[in-house]
Parts: C-alpha cells; sequence; structure tokens
C-alpha cells in the first residue's frame, strides 16, 4: 500500500541502514549536494503507486513528469539525500534511478551542477488534432490611454530603502493575520499627509486600507440601500460596480463646473458618487458653490457623498483645490490611492470614512485582510512619513506638466482647429470634434498604432445631455523616449480643418 507521496511498508529499507548502503557512494553522488540534510532541497511531487519495484516506480514517475513537462528542461532535481528522505525510500535507489535515467538521456549530471532534466527532453504532444493557433492581438506602438502613470517612472530605489527600513523595524505581529483596517503604521502616515496635503480631517481609526478606489466603492455599495447619483460623463467601471450591488445609478449633468448637484433635489439618491478635484473626464474642479451644495444635500436628506480624489495631486495652472471631506467629514467618505501617482500595481488605497460607517464596512470587509499585502503597507507607510512621496509628486508633476505642454504646442501648431480641455490638472485632455466623426478618428488612431479613448463610453446610457463628440488623451502613460511620436502618430489621426461653407 503506497500514500500519494510515495511511502511504502515494502521491504526497501530507510535510508542510511546497513541493508542499503553501498561503500563510496556517497562520494559519486552526482546532485552535488552531499552536504545537504536529510528533507533538505527543492520539493518534488512525485507518485510511486503499483506493484513493481520502488525504483522502477520511481523511474516511471519520473519520466511521466518530464513527458508531460511538468519537470521542464534544466530544471534541477533534488539531491539523493534530500529525495530519498522526503519520500521515505532508500537513498541508494533514489541514486541508480537517476543514474539509469542518465543513461538514458532523460536527465543530466555534472559535477557542481547536480542532476537536471535534459535539454532535449521535451513534453510529448496531446493525441488528436491541435486547435487551430489564433495569433496574439498585435500591441498598439502608442499608448494614450487616460488614468494610467509612467510605469517607467517609478521610484525605485527610494521604494527599496522605504521596503527595508519597514521590514527591519516592523513587528512580529505585522507578518500574522492582517487587521482588516489596514496596517496601523500607514494609517497614521495618512492621517497627517491627507490633512496636510489634502484638507482632509480624520483619524486612524477612521482609515480603512483597501485595494484601490474601485475596491473601497464596492464595499460601501454593500451598504447602501438606494439609487446612487452620479456624474452624466465619468467611469464606466464605476457605474458597473453600483449596479453589482443592486443599486440603481441617476446621472447627474456636468458643465464647466462639475456636477450640477442642485439636480439632486429633483430625485431620491441616497448616495452621489462625485470626482470634485478634476471632474473626469471633462476636466475642472466643482465650484466652490456646488461643493457646498452637495454638502447640504447630504446633511438635509442623510446622504453620503463619496468622494473619488482623481486627480488631487497632479495640478498645474490653478490653486490646489482641497478635499470636500474637510467641510463635514460626517457626510463624507473620501477615496483615495496610488494607482495613478506611484502605481496601479501596488493595489493600495484607502477610504476615510465617518464615524457612523467604520463597523458596516469592516463587517463587509471581514475579519482579516485580504486585500492589500502588509509589506507594501508598511513600506509606502515609511515612504510617506520620509518625505519620498512628496519628492515624487513634485517631480512627477514637472514631468507631466512639461507633457502637457508638448501635447498643446503640438495641436497648436498642427491641429489649431482643435479645441483642448480639462488640462489645468490630471493626466489626461480631451479633445473637442466636430459632431460625429469620433468614430472614424477612432479608426484612424488605431490605423496609426494609438491606443486612446472617446468620449462616448464615459457618458451615462440615461444621461439627458446631448452626446458629445471628442477624444480622451492619456499623456502619463508613454515613457519619455516614445512621447514625441505618440504625439505625431496622434497629429495624423485627427481630423482636418473644417471646409470653409460647411
Amino acid at each position: 500500500m503506497t500514500d500519494s507521496w510515495g511511502t511504502s511498508p515494502e521491504a526497501d529499507a530507510r535510508p542510511g541502514t546497513e541493508a542499503t548502503r553501498e561503500p563510496g557512494r556517497d562520494a559519486a553522488e552526482p546532485s552535488g549536494a552531499g552536504a545537504e540534510g536529510p528533507g533538505t532541497g527543492a520539493d518534488l511531487h512525485l507518485e510511486l503507486a503499483g506493484p513493481e519495484s520502488i525504483r522502477t516506480r520511481l523511474m516511471r514517475a519520473l519520466r511521466e513528469a518530464i513527458d508531460s513537462g511538468r519537470l521542464a528542461p534544466e530544471t534541477r532535481l533534488p539531491s539523493h539525500r534530500g529525495l530519498a528522505a522526503d519520500l521515505g525510500i532508500a537513498r541508494n535507489t533514489v541514486a541508480d534511478a537517476y543514474a539509469e535515467l542518465v543513461e538514458e538521456g532523460w536527465l543530466t549530471a555534472r559535477q557542481g551542477s547536480g542532476t537536471r532534466v535534459a535539454r532535449r527532453a521535451r513534453p510529448l504532444e496531446p493525441d488528436g488534432p491541435r486547435p487551430p493557433v489564433r495569433p496574439a492581438p498585435q500591441r498598439p506602438a502608442h499608448d494614450l490611454m487616460p488614468s494610467s502613470p509612467d510605469a517607467a517612472a517609478f521610484p525605485r530605489a527610494a521604494w527599496l530603502a522605504s521596503a527595508r527600513r519597514a521590514l527591519g523595524s516592523a513587528p512580529g505581529d505585522a507578518f500574522g493575520v492582517g487587521d482588516p483596517r489596514g496596517r496601523i503604521e500607514l494609517r497614521r502616515a495618512l492621517v497627517e499627509y491627507l490633512a496636510r496635503a489634502r484638507g482632509v480631517r480624520t483619524s486612524p481609526d477612521r482609515i480603512i486600507v483597501c485595494s484601490g478606489v474601485a475596491d473601497g466603492l464596492s464595499l460601501l455599495c454593500a451598504l447602501l440601500r438606494g439609487p446612487v447619483a452620479v456624474e452624466s460623463y465619468g467611469l464606466g467601471f464605476h457605474r458597473d460596480i453600483i449596479a453589482r450591488a443592486g443599486l440603481r445609478t441617476l446621472p447627474l449633468t456636468v458643465d464647466g463646473h462639475g456636477a450640477r448637484v442642485e439636480e439632486l433635489s429633483g430625485i431620491r439618491a441616497e448616495g452621489v458618487l462625485l470626482t470634485p478635484a478634476h471632474q473626469f473626464p471633462t476636466g475642472g474642479p466643482l465650484h466652490r458653490d456646488r461643493r457646498a451644495a452637495v454638502v447640504d444635500w447630504a446633511r438635509a436628506t442623510a446622504g453620503v457623498l463619496l468622494e473619488d480624489d482623481y486627480d488631487g495631486e497632479f495640478r498645474y495652472d490653478r490653486e490646489p483645490v482641497g478635499a470636500v471631506q474637510g467641510l463635514d467629514p460626517e457626510r463624507v467618505v473620501y477615496l483615495g490611492s496610488v494607482s495613478k501617482s506611484l502605481s496601479p500595481a501596488l493595489r493600495l488605497g484607502w477610504m476615510v470614512l465617518p464615524g457612523w460607517l467604520v463597523d458596516g464596512v469592516l463587517g463587509v470587509k471581514g475579519p482579516r485582510e485580504t486585500r492589500s499585502g502588509v509589506v507594501d503597507q508598511l513600506t509606502l507607510a515609511d515612504f510617506i512619513a520620509r518625505g519620498s512621496y512628496d519628492r515624487h509628486l513634485r517631480r512627477m508633476r514637472r514631468v507631466y506638466r512639461r507633457r502637457r505642454d508638448r501635447l498643446t504646442a503640438a495641436l497648436a501648431e498642427r491641429a489649431p482647429h482643435v479645441r483642448v480641455r480639462g488640462i489645468a490638472a490630471g493626466l489626461h485632455a480631451v479633445l473637442d470634434l466636430p459632431e460625429g466623426t469620433e468614430p472614424a478618428v477612432l479608426r484612424a488612431a488605431r490605423r496609426h498604432g494609438l491606443a486612446l479613448d472617446g468620449l462616448g463610453p464615459y457618458r451615462h446610457p440615461d444621461s439627458g445631455m446631448p452626446a458629445r463628440d471628442g477624444l480622451v488623451i492619456g499623456y502619463g502613460t508613454p515613457p519619455e523616449h516614445a512621447f514625441a511620436a505618440a504625439l505625431e502618430a496622434l497629429c495624423r489621426a485627427l481630423p482636418g480643418p473644417p471646409r470653409a461653407g460647411v
């Protein structure tokens, strides 16, 4: 009888017994790991079931693992001693099996390199006809999609230094079951930073770490019971998150001063989701009168404002606009992340909650942290506390402002008939197009190797606003060396000036 790990009560003696040890065999072990202790080395799962001898079963299991591709060419196998200890069989049985497979060409053994799967060993082809191979979609040459930062600009050296400090000083409990609120070190750092940089008023016990704004929004929507008002032009995946929670979205008209929040009085909404710092995608901050008005609405109706601080860190031609949360911390949920300021790969965000919402959100999130890694949380806490986050943001503001200026200069020279909007902050610009031309321009952009968005997908399907034709151009994603070529391709894709009299 054999278990799934290959241990067997059959007559093979255990490793190291006098019945199986051969004089001089230790020195000849080809694995190059003679100093290895029992049970150490790489793990290797093998099934040794069957009536044959253990050596025969072991050789068959190794051949099958190589044939199937589970053991790729050049994979280093455990030493004789390590595999014998793991499988509960004699060490010399493993040595004999390895040696015979070397002779057959399945394995190679070189002094100092150990025993490895031979390079010429390849997985067997599956029986039957192969499915047709579909060519992978060709990646666009130029990425001007909005909402993404320059990945190459991630501050690796400063982040690594923070990671080393954070790991060196982390308490032992940091590596246990994660607190669903997030690490206290990060929450304390966020209290100081958000108060100083964004005018947010809060305390560590009112901050809950999440994996990003979308994650935070999904947690909040699980607590809402009524419709949510949203901007007529906004992120479609935000509307999808709200819809998946079983809630309706009610569109608010957007103009040059942001969402027209006075329309809230004519609808029955429990919450409203806004991007007050820089309306996405049309651009511009929410007017100060409307900021006060939406807070008054929330107080009067016991509603809640969900404030997505989109582009709050990146402004160029205007004074910083503080968070609406500072006007009333008990009626506003502030949502932020490092997705654009650092990298979306970090999966780190936060919710600054009214006191009455904290327990409900924690109840939805569950008893332990499952979304954000502790090491990244500790690293970000140090990164903020040391001033590295501020230095990175200042540097990237200069980089993105130069790109924005290059974009507007290129359009002024090559397409002066195209109006550019929403450029006082953020990482994108909106280009107005003549009515009905958006689909044709998008097709032209694809022909020139451009990935970019039109305005159409951002419009709420139930919006009463007339549809507008335009492009949403993200200038954060291309690396510096590729930006000029991306601008050239964009200018070639744009339509020419309207003909006189048309």
